[in-house]
């Protein structure tokens, strides 16, 4: 390639937002998968950890996010954190974007796993799996589910199985991943 074309190719790409230069990337996930522990059901799917999926920060990264997810058919979203004790939904699976600070979450119930995250990544977390904030600093999430679900509250308590587990059986697996739109969730989850 010739030096001026190069030149040309490198501006153009340094003038474009980073959100177009990110939204064409098709990230891959870590993925982690929790079994049923007796209180907190989990899912047969592995939720889904993108790391550094996003460059934006505070109130740009929140609208960012909400936009991406809304473009993926992920909505019904709300900007907060993560509740401080185990629960999980039955009701829809949720995808939670991190736009400011640091959070450990535990992830999987009692028995799962701690995982630390931050701004810029991005959690996709199967229904029935359990999340729960251990502490954080600054934590700024922007929350949404596929389709605009509804979600419920469970706390792995008792009497909220097997109507919970039924739920959870019965809901299909997202057409979209909220980053990776056809890639990702569907390819991983089918």
């Amino acid at each position: 390639m010739d030096r001026k074309k190069f030149i040309g190719i490198v501006g153009l790409a340094a003038t474009m937002p980073v959100s177009k230069l990110f939204a064409s990337v098709n990230m891959e996930a870590q993925q982690f998968f929790f079994k049923d522990d007796g209180k907190i059901p989990n899912n047969k799917y592995p939720l889904l950890l993108y790391r550094n999926a996003f460059k934006q920060r505070g109130s740009e990264g929140a609208a960012w996010l909400e936009e991406q997810f809304a473009k993926e058919n992920w909505t019904n979203s709300w900007r907060n954190g993560v509740y401080p004790f185990h629960h999980y939904h039955s009701t829809s699976h949720e995808v939670l974007g991190v736009y400011s600070g640091e959070a450990l979450l535990h992830l999987g119930g009692e028995g799962g796993e701690k995982v630390k995250v931050q701004a810029g990544d991005i959690i996709v977390i199967p229904a029935g799996v359990g999340h729960k904030n251990l502490g954080s600093d600054n934590l700024g999430i922007v929350g949404a589910y596929p389709e605009g679900r509804s979600w419920d509250l469970n706390r792995g308590e008792a009497g909220e199985r097997p109507k919970a587990d039924k739920n959870i059986a019965a809901l299909p697996v997202p057409a979209t991943d909220p980053l990776n739109g056809k890639g990702g969730l569907p390819q991983i989850w089918k």
